[in-house]
Parts: structure tokens; sequence; C-alpha cells
């Protein structure tokens, strides 16, 4: 009751409308097992597939607990070892030490070096010019968020690392608008430019550990950052650098409050520490050619050298207090996967997509392709969900089309780290979550970055591929 007055009367709904995804799964689920024609193991697995969806779309529940409901349908419509198989994945262990990596990132004051880097090498002639300022600060600020992402493998902590920085940072300034920018540039950076480092993205990691396991290549950091780092990681940001000059910037170059001048930048021991440990990750990462060890290892190095006793940054209870509920989501995620690949249904996708193509198709034509079935999809379920249902049918569609591999994938990891809308991405709603920015500014700021990605980006991208594959 507000005010005197019932919800009832105010014509709120009495149930939380997100629980109708529950029922509205349940329908799909069941139109499909009674009339989707398929053979009835391929009708299971894509009931339980939609059933899920539709449960991350609705979210009446958080989605590690649908994922749960989606592991456990697996296990009783099929078998335990399939319903478990994603957590076989090293994508998935790779993502989870990645999150205590970013907790002892955070731990050893990390971040808080960042922040007195910047202001420390910012040239004294500019201090009391907010234009001159907000420039200096969002471009280091957006460089140093991509090389945060070559060091921590997880978009989400370090959209967590950043945040508190770039709100402080942005209190230099009186104006709202510089705020914005200054909170979302950076943070957009280290998310979107994240797409040229393999190890940067939970789409990249989920995409090529959903090709690898699809009886695709294997494809390596180095391979991986060589193709994609110049266009989709270094030209991102600058095209992120672009779009947020543009939309939010000072106008008044007196609206500003002088930073102090820090005589010293030094790093703490535990710093240090921390910046050495990512090094050797990133050494790890960057010598896969030689070794051929999974990313995963890199960062397992990292993950025992900053929790070891005596030379670590952080206590091992802080464990504790770090949330694992990803594990369920990727686990269901990769046996979503196997399970349509194994009933044969992605197979069955592949050649109703090669339908629509010409016989011979060209490079382009399939990475066009690829991009606009990703996108279309993301509208309607999470991006991750996203790949764990069209990865694999991608995976058969171009082995069928006699296309490379290795562009497929990362030309999807591109699409599903290209949205419009917070509901389309943790990530998204995790910048939402901070209190900084309202929905209208985020959507804008991500469809822009968006569409000058797919307008500018992508065809330098798809030409690099076409050239030289």
């Amino acid at each position: 009751m507000t005010d005197g007055i019932p919800a009832r009367a105010r014509g709120a709904l009495p149930v939380d409308p997100s629980w109708l995804a529950l029922p509205a799964g349940v329908l799909v689920a069941g139109a499909v097992l009674q009339f989707a024609p398929l053979s009835a193991e391929a009708a299971r697995m894509l009931a339980i597939t939609l059933f899920c969806v539709a449960m991350w779309i609705g979210s009446p529940v958080d989605p590690w607990f649908t994922a749960l409901i989606g592991i456990g349908l697996i296990g009783v419509g099929f078998s335990a070892e399939l319903a478990l198989t994603g957590f076989q994945s090293p994508a998935t262990w790779l993502v989870v030490v990645g999150l205590l990596i970013g907790e002892a990132a955070t731990a050893s004051g990390l971040a808080g070096l960042v922040e007195r880097t910047s202001l420390h090498r910012m040239p004294d002639r500019i201090a009391t010019d907010a234009v001159a300022v907000y420039r200096y600060l969002l471009v280091v600020l957006s460089v140093g968020s991509l090389a945060l992402a070559v060091l921590v493998p997880s978009s989400l902590v370090r959209v967590l690392i950043l945040a508190p920085i770039l709100k402080s940072l942005g209190d230099l300034f009186t104006e709202r608008s510089a705020k914005i920018g200054i909170f979302l540039g950076p943070l957009f950076a280290t998310y979107y430019g994240a797409s040229g480092v393999l190890t940067g993205s939970l789409a990249n990691i989920i995409v090529t550990g959903l090709v690898e396991s699809s009886g695709g290549p294997a494809i390596s950091w180095t391979e991986w950052t060589l193709w994609m780092g110049p266009v989709m990681g270094i030209g991102r940001v600058v095209v992120v650098v672009a779009v947020t000059y543009l939309l939010y910037r000072p106008r008044d170059r007196d609206a500003i409050d002088a930073p102090e001048r820090l005589e010293s930048v030094s790093a703490s021991p535990e710093e240090r520490r921390m910046l050495l440990f990512l090094l050797v990750g990133v050494a790890v990462w960057a010598t896969d050619f030689a070794h051929g060890l999974h990313p995963l290892f890199g960062a397992v190095v990292v993950a025992l050298l900053s929790f070891s006793p005596r030379i670590g940054v952080i206590d091992h209870e802080a464990i504790g207090e770090t949330d694992f509920s990803i594990l369920f989501f990727l686990g269901a995620i990769f046996a979503i996967a196997e399970g349509l690949q194994r009933t044969a249904f992605t197979d069955l996708a592949a050649e109703t997509m090669l339908s629509y193509l010409p016989s011979d198709p060209s490079l382009p034509l399939v990475l066009v392709f690829v991009v606009v079935v990703s996108m279309s999809l993301a509208f309607v379920m999470e991006g991750m969900a996203v790949a764990s249902v069209i990865t694999p049918v991608f995976v058969s569609f171009a082995t069928s089309a006699g296309i490379p591999l290795v562009p497929v994938a990362m030309i999807e990891s591109v699409a599903l780290n290209a949205y419009f809308f917070p509901y389309q991405s943790a990530v998204l709603v995790a910048m939402l979550g901070l209190g900084v920015v309202d929905t209208m500014e985020l959507s804008r700021m991500a469809g822009l970055c968006t569409v000058a990605t797919l307008v500018f980006l992508l065809p330098i991208q798809i030409a690099m591929f076409t050239f030289l594959f």
C-alpha cells in the first residue's frame, strides 16, 4: 500500500510479472515435445533448452538457479554424464579462477595504483581546464582499461574493480555529463575492447571452448590476439573513446575541482607483487604457441601466487566471500550445447541455415550471416545462452559449407559482445546497478558503440579474414 491506495486498486499486478516466464517456458517446452518434427531425444533436449532460455529471459529466479534446474532435467532426461559435462570444460574453470584473480587484484589495492598513476602523470598546465583534463583522463583510463583486460580474465570483475576509481575521478568535475563519460568510457573500453583478447571476455572463452568441444580447432591465446587485437581490441577502444566524447563531455572549462598534485606514485609491496603475478600469467598465455597449455593454466599460476602464504596478497578466507554461482550457469551452457549436438539437433539446424544461403557461400557472406543470427538471438536471450545454443550449430554449418572455423568463432564472439540494451548482458546490468547512470544513458552508449563497431570495424575485420584465410 502507498498513500493509502491498495496496490491492486492502482492497477499493479498481484504477482511479479517475471514469474510469467515459468508457465511460458513450460508451454513452449510442451509444444516442442508434442509437435516438433524431431526425434524423441532431440525434442526432449530442445524442450529443456527452451525452458531454460525462457527462464533466463524472464529471470523470475537468479540465472544460476535456472541453470541448476536445467542440469537436473538433463540428468533425469538423459544421463548424469551429459548433465555434468560442462564442469569438465577448461573454459568453465578459467572463469572460476578468473574470479579468484579479481578478488586478489581488489585486495592488493592495484586499482588505487591506477588512479594515482593517472593523476600523477597529468600535465600541470591542464589541471584547471575541465575539457583538457577530461580528454586526458578519458584516453589514459580507456587505454589502461584495455590493458587490464589482458591481465584480469573477467569483464564483470574488471568493471567492479574499476568502478570505484572512475566514480572518484568523476567527482573532479561539476558537470554530470563529464562524470558519466569518465565512468562509462573506460568501462566500455574494458568490456567491448576485450573482444581482442581471448581471456578478456566470457564470450570469447565460451565460444572457443564450445568450438573445441564440438570437434573444431583449439584457438590459442596468441592466435586470437594477433587476429583480433588490432581491430576488435585497439580499434574498439578508439571507437568507445570517440563515442563517449561525442555523447558525454564537459562544456564549461571551469567546471572542475583541480586535483591535488601527487609528488609520489610509488606502489605498495602488495600492489607490486600483484602486478608481477599478473604479468607472469600474461607470459604463460603469450607463449602458448610453444607449450600448448590452455589459458586456464596461466590463470591458475596467477591464482596460486596470489593466495600463497607469505608471498601472496590475499588471505585464503577471501575464497569464502567469492560468488561462484556463475559455475552452474556455465555448466548448464556447456551441457545444453553438448546435448543439442549429441541428439543431432545442431546438424539439422545447420542444414536448415545452409538452405538460406547459396550452394557455395563465400567467407564474407557466412561471417555476416553469423553476426545477424547471433545478434538477433541476443535480443531475446542473454548473450551466453545464445552461445550455448548457436555455437555448435555454427560449427556444423561451417564444416558442411567448407568454411574455416577460426574466423567464424571470432566473429561470433564479436557479435556476442555487441549489445543495445542492459538486459542483454550481465555486465551491462552490473554497470546499471552501480547507480551512476540510468537505463537510457547506458542504452544510448551501448547502442552507438555497437553501431559504430558494425559499420566501421566489422568490415575491416571481415576483410582481414577474407584476405588471409
